[in-house]
């Protein structure tokens, strides 16, 4: 599950790398390429609402399956993309059918035991983590050598792939609620409405995630007005960098394992959303130098990650018969914050260069803390009828 998840959620990050070679292709601004990852964002906010309750209410195993393959297709039309439109539609549509990692994530955790959920979700994270973060490199060096479109060819080929591979290996799983479509989506709000721990993390979950869109997003537009004038190949080095920040994953998932202490959980998000300030007064004050560069990745991976991990062990303990509900209104709120954060970046970056970036990126997760340290309420849901 970890591997899949890795190279199924890359399929939404290959981009970020190639967006120089893009707007040279179709002959864009850089304003107007910065659209491709934020439709894309956008794009899997919407997959998560529409398509990700249905692991509430369908085998889980076949629908992760048919999902593979109708993102296959969606790499395909980014790969024959003829025209910058075109380039934008087919990657609303990636975003829309890169669900697998969120299907599978939740069904990790319904298959762990409750002592080891926490391990088990940040394992599995872990996957997801590294496939992100090293999608960027993969993206970089194929992009240099054989051209941005080759890399969509190759992402369609190993999701062709993927499919038949989870088809074989992974264990069928019955409906834990089989509700109608309609009856699934119309429990989002309540859940929303009655949870106060999910709507906290979730918001927690957006600022850091937003923080991190903006760094990377503009990253090789940054990298390319250095003196050296770097390119794809240096920016995809980077997610090597930033693999240190994964560590993080299943170590904050044994943590978070230990009880379920609310001022403990509240700390774990201040110290992960102070990392991700940090990481942005390094990218302001050093991040003209490739080292200054790879030591606020550090940072801001570490503390993005941790934050994310905390958020969804505390949110998958609230009502098991409704994970994937729960994950759909987390990972909505998440995705939502990062393609607001992709387009901050790019409209800092426009207005003020790689200081605005910052600021923006800043920010959002002080913006965090301020919520968290004025949050007064429950630690953890009470006893409810399932949804």
């Amino acid at each position: 599950m970890a591997i899949s998840g890795g190279l199924a959620v890359a399929n939404l990050y290959y981009h970020q790398p190639l967006l120089g070679d893009m707007g040279r292709t179709f002959q864009a601004s850089d304003h107007a390429v910065g659209l491709v990852p934020t439709v894309s964002q956008v794009g899997y906010a919407l997959g998560l609402l529409l398509i990700v309750p249905l692991g509430d209410s369908l085998e889980r195993r076949r629908t992760i399956v048919v999902m593979c393959c109708l993102v296959c297709l969606a790499l395909l039309g980014v790969a024959l993309a003829p025209s910058l439109p075109w380039l934008v539609a087919t990657s609303a549509l990636v975003g829309v059918t890169t669900v697998v990692p969120q299907l599978l994530v939740p069904f990790a955790a319904h298959l762990a035991p409750p002592e080891a959920r926490g391990r088990v979700v940040g394992l599995v994270m872990s996957g997801l983590l590294i496939g992100i973060l090293l999608s960027r490199t993969a993206a970089g060096f194929l992009g240099v050598r054989f051209g941005w479109r080759a890399v969509f060819w190759i992402a369609a080929g190993l999701m062709a792939g993927l499919a038949v591979v989870l088809r074989l290996t992974l264990p069928r799983q019955s409906a834990p609620s089989p509700l109608p479509y309609g009856a699934l989506l119309r429990s989002l709000m309540p859940l929303v409405r009655e949870e106060p721990v999910l709507r906290l993390h979730s918001l927690m979950g957006a600022l850091s995630f937003a923080s991190f869109s903006a760094f990377w997003t503009t990253l090789v537009l940054h990298l390319h007005t250095l003196p050296q004038q770097y390119g794809a190949r240096t920016a995809g080095l980077f997610g090597v960098v930033g693999v240190v920040g994964a560590i993080a994953a299943p170590l904050v998932g044994r943590y978070s394992d230990r009880g379920s202490d609310p001022s403990g959980a509240r700390r774990i998000n201040a110290v992960s959303l102070g990392l991700v300030v940090l990481a942005f007064a390094v990218f302001a004050l050093a991040g003209w130098g490739l080292w200054g560069l790879a030591a606020g990745v550090i940072l801001l991976d570490l503390g993005a990650q941790a934050n994310h991990i905390a958020n969804q062990t505390r949110v998958y303990a609230l009502r098991p018969e409704a994970r994937n509900r729960i994950n759909t209104v987390y990972m909505v709120t998440y995705f939502v914050g990062g393609a607001l954060g992709a387009w901050l970046g790019s409209l800092g970056w426009s207005h003020a260069g790689w200081l605005g970036v910052c600021a923006v990126g800043a920010g959002l997760p002080l913006l965090g803390l301020a919520v968290l340290l004025g949050h007064r309420g429950p630690g953890a849901s009470s006893a409810r009828a399932p949804s």
